[in-house]
């Protein structure tokens, strides 16, 4: 920064500090006639809620004025209204009458919000403008990143405004995230563009990128959208292989294309299957297994439809719920709505009947220090508590305490009871804190009230002790409660024992973890090739080269093909453990198989040899890619512990099979 511009700066951030000093003092002040924060979030709920009543209301213009001026409007309360606007129209004329109150100012928040109510509704030249602004810093420091403008445009349908920017974002970064694929792959499977689609999903494991739970959801979609069902389900099938979790978005798709298809039969299998993997279904896959029922299909599944069904205590009247930004369709517990009474009960303008406005993230941040006043302040709230929105509150839970504290107040309140699905929601958290023993009293309540606890859950909490480092318990829970999910297949089994043993090596029990993996064998359990890998990445970590031939060698007698990404993981440990020479045989033994390493490992492999004074073998190795003149990978498919090579070749085949 040239030095006659550093006091300008200076100034600036002071400035700004103080703004934000004022601010804040504002805002304390705002709250100060509300006893406790939970108090404070249920008055700012009902002016939300106002202001969702008046955008709807015939004449917004007369009411908007006062609710502008209420001195509990701040960035939060403004967010969410724009987040709940009925279109763009009245975001834009809350914004127009917003510039009347010289008390506030537009944060990154308000403008996010009122950016994405613009592209959904694809005001495109509005969108402009306001990025426009925000570039001229008309709004002070309002940052935009890559992301941010490839949602919007994406959310407006603009591809080639997509596209441009996705091409800016490459040129500045090394390793694009994934969700800037999956933002390109939506928009050319919603416009029909097939191949264009599939040559994304090829680009994006080409480059190294790993696909999440939403690229594989979006190729299910695209999939089943094209009624390729049974291709849909082949990819839905293998995604517990690739320890990618299945949401409520993907069993939704499938089931409404089954149904659609009435093919009824692997419909209901995949209800089944959800109770397995511990999804709470949405009030859409109620209304799709009542039309089951009209069909004569669900005869003596009575019982699965009392559980899926709506909790009776919720109205059918129109509702809006906020969820801080998250995106519904890829966790397990959204998709459905929680009516409120009480103190937070919505009026009504112009006959227009609301739902009150809910932030599950916002009111558990109130609640974070669970204290006597702040109960009381819930309490007296009234809120209808239904399981959904139970899980809903446990999801947003930093601190295990205040959790357990939520968990056992609400058991008491008038018409809840805990059931297996906010059961389990406790018990993950719990695990991933450590607080073994209190999963340890809810695992015995599970056991002694007869539930059956989801597989997915089991496994959950085996991995979560090992990120809270507690392999005692963990194997405990693999021991002792994994009878508590019911028969376990081969497969499921094979993947617990596999979280078992990724849980084992974090807490560094090594010999542990070879006597799991034997035992494993010894009761014909084979581990797949990413269990392997990751054992051998561990141990080549700890430059353990000994275990790591062993490991190598059980691979080649067990059956499971080496693929390339374990090779890498090998010549990288021996790299690491300054053994290159073994890497360069291992290296040969790779090409024969007809297999390639990528270009930053053949690199590690010369220079490590170069560095232990092998220059021979260096200049042997480099020799060898020139003469075979084929381009190295810029990456190699594949994940330690998650996914392999295989099974990502495997995905991309039956998708660019189903669009020749």
């Amino acid at each position: 920064m040239p030095m006659h511009l550093r006091p300008f700066f200076c100034e600036a951030n002071l400035i700004n500090r103080l703004t934000l000093q004022v601010q804040a003092r504002y805002f304390a002040r705002c709250r100060e006639p509300f006893p406790t924060k939970v108090s404070h979030y249920l008055n700012r709920a009902k002016l939300i809620d106002s202001i969702r009543l008046t955008l709807r209301s015939n004449t917004p213009n007369s009411s908007l004025p006062s609710l502008i001026s209420h001195r509990l409007l701040d960035s939060f309360v403004v967010t969410h209204a724009l987040r709940s606007a009925p279109s763009a129209d009245s975001a834009l004329s809350l914004v127009h009458a917003l510039q009347e109150n010289s008390r506030f100012s537009h944060t990154q928040n308000t403008l996010h919000a009122l950016a994405t109510v613009l592209a959904k509704s694809g005001r495109c030249s509005e969108l402009k403008s306001l990025l426009d602004d925000i570039r001229a810093n008309r709004f002070g420091t309002i940052r935009v990143s890559f992301m941010n403008l490839m949602l919007w445009h994406a959310a407006a349908g603009d591809l080639d405004s997509v596209l441009l920017v996705w091409e800016k974002y490459t040129l500045e970064n090394n390793h694009l995230c994934a969700e800037s694929y999956n933002i390109v792959m939506v928009l050319y499977a919603q416009m029909g563009k097939d191949s264009e689609a599939v040559r994304i999903f090829h680009k994006m494991i080409d480059e190294g990128s790993l696909p999440n739970c939403r690229t594989y959801t979006v190729i299910i979609e695209h999939l089943v959208k094209t009624r390729r069902l049974s291709e849909a389900m082949e990819v839905f099938n293998m995604l517990p292989l690739m320890r990618i979790k299945r949401t409520l978005k993907q069993y939704s798709v499938l089931i409404e294309g089954f149904v659609g298809s009435k093919r009824f039969d692997e419909a209901m299998v995949l209800v089944e299957e959800m109770q397995v993997d511990g999804i709470l279904p949405s009030r859409g896959m109620g209304l799709l297994l009542q039309q089951m029922k009209e069909e004569g299909v669900l005869k003596g599944k009575e019982q699965l439809l009392r559980e899926i069904w709506p909790d009776e205590r919720i109205s059918s009247v129109s509702y809006s719920i906020d969820n801080g930004g998250e995106d519904e369709g890829e966790n397990e517990n959204d998709g459905e709505d929680d009516n409120l009474r009480g103190a937070c009960q919505c009026d009504h303008i112009d006959g227009i009947h609301l739902k009150p406005w809910l932030d599950p993230r916002a009111l558990v941040s109130a609640l974070r220090n669970w204290s006597p006043d702040e109960v009381a302040a819930l309490e007296g709230a009234n809120f209808v508590w239904t399981r959904r929105l139970v899980c809903k509150m446990l999801r947003n839970f930093k601190k295990p305490e205040a959790a357990w504290n939520f968990f056992s107040w609400v058991a008491s309140q008038h018409g809840f009871t805990h059931d297996i699905y906010t059961v389990q929601r406790i018990m993950t958290l719990l695990a991933r804190h450590g607080r073994t023993d209190l999963v340890d009293i809810l695992l015995s309540k599970v056991r002694m009230e007869g539930m059956r606890l989801p597989f997915s859950t089991i496994r959950l909490i085996i991995d979560f002790y090992g990120i809270s480092k507690n392999a005692d318990a963990a194997l405990k829970v693999f021991n002792d409660d994994r009878v508590l999910c019911g028969p376990i297949s081969k497969v499921n089994l094979m993947l617990l024992y596999s979280s078992l043993l990724r849980t084992l090596t974090k807490c560094g029990r090594n010999s542990e973890a070879l006597d799991m993996l034997d035992d494993m064998i010894l009761n014909g359990i084979c581990p797949d090739i990413q269990t392997f890998s990751g054992l051998m990445h561990y141990f080549s970590q700890l430059g353990d080269i000994k275990t790591v031939q062993k490991l190598f060698s059980m691979v080649r007698q067990s059956g499971p093909e080496p693929d390339a990404y374990l090779y890498k993981v090998l010549i990288q440990g021996y790299c690491k453990s300054k053994r290159a020479a073994l890497a360069w045989r291992l290296l040969e033994d790779m090409k024969n198989s007809g297999l390639l390493p990528d270009s930053a490992t053949k690199d590690l492999l010369v220079k490590s040899l170069w560095q232990e004074g092998r220059r021979r073998e260096a200049a042997a190795v480099e020799e060898s890619f020139e003469e075979i003149n084929t381009v190295l990978p810029f990456a190699l498919q594949g994940h330690v512990w998650t996914v392999s090579s295989a099974d990502l070749t495997r995905v991309y085949n039956i998708y660019s099979n189903s669009f020749p």
